[in-house]
């Protein structure tokens, strides 16, 4: 009779054990686990990702942190929405762990990793990424690695301009001033006779200068343009450079400043730290505007003469930016008509004027040269 009870005990004792181990867990551990926030990496394009992620409640707020060699560190704070949340990150040059922790319980989840950013590269070299992450596509590249011109991209100005500021000084502009060679395109100032710039009878100096474009040769409308560009070190007025871009006359009937004009860089010997951008349109009625969406120019934008210096202009439809050694310098959003057309790409060594005009008392360094070490154009 007692060996029965014994047994009869020992079943029951057994039964609920079991009992207990098939019973789904409800203890302070496994809500922890429930309550913990998740994260998961989806594509998103060639330099982003998507994070998506659950939390417990429908409405909590979370902290995405990104690893930093032994560190965590703080990226962002996210609200999820009916328990979900997405965001979008950048990839890197290595893989890079992320997590999110909850604002209230710190419970935080495990930790997920994004892939690192593949180079990927076309005619203009490593291809940059545009703000939403897909790569630019190059459309235009001359690197100035041959010993000569190319005309099949470009054309010396030879005519009809006229620089500098009479009576102090003038220049014409000649074909034999433009040169390639030890990886650059050389555009060069210079004395010169009158029999070289005919019909400046009357000027106190006479110059030669160059100047390219590529006039009915190439035009873009909207896109990334950027060049590196070296201009003679001098603090003497006199010497005027510019990076621009001007309409394509091909598609549009010319009238000065309404149809527009784009001068990435202008750097002036009197201000020989600056490079001065503008924007000619209808807008120049208002002189120069240094903040809104009609911005037309800066003056703080630092350009050592004496230097390479990298200018990037990034241009669409509602928005110009640009870029003087990859620091944002301006932000136009107008959207004006003018910027609304192809453009062709020009480069000039000009001699100055006004203020900054030529002075035979203090004169620059001549001959002068501005240098191109490449010009590249992605869409």
């Amino acid at each position: 009779m007692r060996r029965t009870t014994r047994v009869v005990t020992l079943l029951a004792m057994l039964v609920m054990v079991v009992g207990l181990l098939l019973t789904p867990a409800t203890g302070p551990v496994a809500v922890a686990a429930e309550a913990a926030p998740t994260l998961k990496v989806s594509a998103r394009n060639l330099g982003t990702v998507y994070l998506t992620g659950r939390t417990a409640h429908r409405a909590d707020r979370v902290v995405l942190q990104r690893r930093a060699g032994t560190r965590w560190v703080r990226v962002r704070s996210l609200t999820s929405r009916r328990h979900a949340f997405r965001t979008v990150v950048w990839k890197s040059s290595r893989k890079t762990g992320y997590r999110v922790v909850d604002a209230s319980s710190r419970r935080r989840s495990a930790t997920r990793y994004v892939p690192r950013l593949l180079v990927t590269r076309d005619a203009c070299g490593v291809r940059p990424l545009k703000a939403d992450g897909t790569p630019w596509r190059c459309t235009f590249r001359d690197d100035f690695s041959g010993t000569a011109l190319d005309t099949t991209k470009w054309v010396p100005q030879t005519d009809g301009f006229i620089t500098g500021d009479p009576p102090g000084a003038a220049a014409c502009y000649r074909g034999d001033n433009v040169s390639v060679g030890n990886g650059s395109l050389r555009l060069v100032a210079r004395p010169a006779t009158l029999a070289e710039c005919p019909g400046l009878e009357g000027i106190f100096k006479i110059f030669t200068s160059g100047m390219v474009s590529t006039y009915h040769k190439w035009s873009q409308r909207y896109g990334r343009f950027e060049a590196r560009v070296f201009t003679a070190a001098t603090e003497a007025p006199g010497l005027h450079e510019a990076y621009w871009l001007w309409p394509d006359d091909r598609e549009v009937e010319l009238n000065w400043p309404t149809t527009g004009e784009i001068d990435v860089s202008e750097t002036y010997s009197v201000y020989p730290d600056l490079s001065i951008p503008f924007l000619h349109y209808r807008n120049d009625v208002n002189g120069s505007v240094t903040s809104g969406a009609h911005t037309n120019t800066a003056y703080d934008c630092v350009a050592h003469r004496g230097r390479w210096n990298t200018y990037r202009l990034e241009w669409s439809a509602t928005r110009i930016r640009i870029y003087v050694n990859d620091r944002l310098c301006l932000t136009n959003t107008s959207g004006d008509p003018a910027f609304r057309q192809k453009y062709i790409v020009m480069f000039t060594q000009a001699l100055g004027s006004g203020t900054n005009g030529y002075d035979p008392l203090d004169p620059p360094p001549l001959p002068a040269t501005m240098r191109v070490d490449y010009a590249r154009v992605w869409r």
